[in-house]
């Protein structure tokens, strides 16, 4: 099958200048490598999740806040590593072997944290968000595979451009939050923060797609093979991305109760 030329993700770490330049290697890179990688990814991400779930499980649970502030500092060197490795990563693709399992061990410290933190506030609502995020990705990817969803170029620009859009005001809301001034409604309870979160997470899902897309191109064009481990560093991006807003929603829709 010829390699389709024109391709976008709005995953900013798998977009179509990744696979420009790069020098040709003997080993190529394969849908099953990626996928076998990915796997691997996600079993270091949920050693440190765990790691650090346990440590806010073992505090006194009538102490919630005490609890949190004690595993603070692991969530924030986690995403601000995370954050780094992210960085380096899309800059030194070739270094991405050791680069993005480092990336999911510092991850899972934040994922852990906040899942924890939620959990206490929400029985219950960790596994549901895990569930929603691995059972969207597997019928997505069953979409993508039997042809229901078909990726066109206007499909990758709106995905792309709606992305934008989203991590624009998320940036936004974070340098007013330093003034004290928050976005109203979207991030409240109500009909209208719901349904923002409802789009965002349409969206976190929607990129799915184009990363098994655009996976599935670097394997049609040789790329090299350490552009598995990009490739599956890619998708883990918008997996957690998605985590992340299915829980945000869950969380809008429990305080309703």
């Amino acid at each position: 099958m010829a390699a389709r030329t024109t391709f976008r993700s709005g995953n900013p770490a798998l977009n179509e200048k990744t696979f420009t330049g790069l020098a040709p290697t003997a080993e190529r890179m394969t849908i099953q490598g990626t996928v076998n990688k990915t796997f691997l990814l996600l079993l270091l991400l949920m050693i440190s999740a765990t790691w650090i779930w346990n440590r806010f499980d073992a505090l006194e649970p009538t102490q919630a806040a005490r609890s949190a502030a004690e595993i603070y500092p692991w969530m924030l060197g986690g995403m601000i590593g995370g954050f780094v490795m992210v960085l380096i990563t899309v800059f030194k693709k070739e270094w991405s072997m050791v680069t993005t399992p480092i990336y999911a061990l510092l991850e899972g410290l934040f994922l852990g944290g906040i899942s924890a933190i939620f959990e206490a506030q929400y029985p219950g609502i960790v596994i549901q968000a895990i569930a929603l995020t691995f059972g969207t990705m597997f019928c997505l990817l069953v979409a993508y595979t039997s042809g229901l969803i078909k990726v066109t170029q206007n499909f990758r620009l709106g995905i792309a451009a709606a992305t934008g859009g989203i991590f624009l005001i998320y940036l936004v809301s974070f340098g007013l939050s330093f003034f004290g001034i928050n976005i109203p409604y979207i991030h409240e309870s109500g009909l209208i923060g719901i349904g923002f979160s409802l789009f965002v997470v349409v969206i976190a899902a929607l990129n799915l797609v184009l990363d098994f897309d655009f996976i599935e191109n670097g394997a049609e064009r040789g790329a090299p093979k350490y552009m598995e481990w990009y490739g599956a560093f890619g998708l883990m991006v918008t997996l957690v991305w998605l985590y992340i807003e299915i829980l945000r929603l869950l969380s809008k829709l429990r305080s309703r109760d």
